[in-house]
């Protein structure tokens, strides 16, 4: 005798509600997990767990759905509000800041910014800094750092400009193969319509942020603006606008010294170069 489909609650979350509704256009079609699984591409178990909100929705899943069932956008539009609910609860602040933000300047000191991060690189970075996460702890993560990615597409998107230290495209992450497709990425971000990419190189020496991980300031429609601070295990939202002020001063001060965009791939370029083949 089949087991017993667990039963769902829609009401508990945005989460919740993705996956009963998953679950119905399913069963409206008369489709068995498993032919599901075949059309979408996924493994059956991740979709039952995708169906009872025990992980994290994939970013790819939504649209996959809506093509599926003839849905007209009806999955994007929930993943729109789930995703908010598979970060931490400091996080959402952010997500709903950077959603708003015309203009986003951020400093990477480390590691390139999440907005920017491949797959692979994403989990590289999960996998040595969560030496103890499961498989399937590392895969949600990686889920939510790409569920904010959906900020480089939007329309109107922010305007973004990223000033990284050069250390973070000199060190590797993942292996070559994970670095190289890494910097590819990056290259082809330096310089477009909505992103610049500028390069802060060693000769440089010390700058004011330069103990610090990662620091992004926002700006808003109406002129008003936001600091984030990320070290190593927390992230700090400042609204003060005499903090904001020296933040947004140390930042304009390393643009001032960074490389041009032109000058900036050419780093890149040679970063790529210089992996092991």
């Amino acid at each position: 005798m089949a087991p017993r489909p667990r039963e769902l609650t829609p009401d508990r979350s945005a989460r919740h509600l993705f996956g009963s509704e998953m679950r119905r256009h399913r069963e409206l079609a008369a489709m068995s997990l498993e032919s599901l699984a075949g059309v979408l591409r996924y493994a059956k178990s991740s979709l039952a767990r995708y169906e009872t909100a025990d992980a994290m929705i994939p970013p790819d899943l939504p649209g996959r759905l809506d093509a599926a069932f003839g849905t007209d956008g009806l999955f994007e539009k929930l993943y729109g509000l789930a995703k908010y609910e598979i970060h931490p609860d400091r996080y959402r602040r952010l997500m709903e800041l950077e959603a708003r933000a015309r203009i986003i300047d951020e400093y990477a000191g480390h590691v390139v910014p999440g907005l920017f991060q491949t797959e692979d690189y994403a989990r590289a970075l999960f996998r040595v800094t969560n030496p103890r996460a499961t498989a399937e702890q590392i895969e949600e993560k990686v889920a939510a750092r790409l569920s904010r990615q959906a900020l480089l597409t939007a329309d109107p998107g922010p305007d973004l400009t990223v000033i990284l230290d050069e250390s973070v495209i000199r060190r590797s992450v993942g292996g070559p193969t994970v670095m190289r497709e890494q910097l590819a990425r990056l290259h082809d971000l330096v310089d477009t319509p909505t992103t610049t990419i500028q390069l802060l190189p060693f000769a440089h020496g010390a700058h004011a942020l330069l103990g610090g991980g990662m620091l992004q300031l926002m700006t808003m429609s109406d002129k008003s603006s936001v600091v984030y601070e990320e070290g190593l295990t927390s992230g700090t939202l400042v609204e003060d606008e005499e903090m904001v002020r020296t933040r947004r001063r140390d930042y304009d001060l390393m643009r001032a010294y960074a490389l041009s965009p032109r000058e900036t791939a050419a780093h890149i370029r040679s970063a790529m170069e210089a992996l092991p083949s």
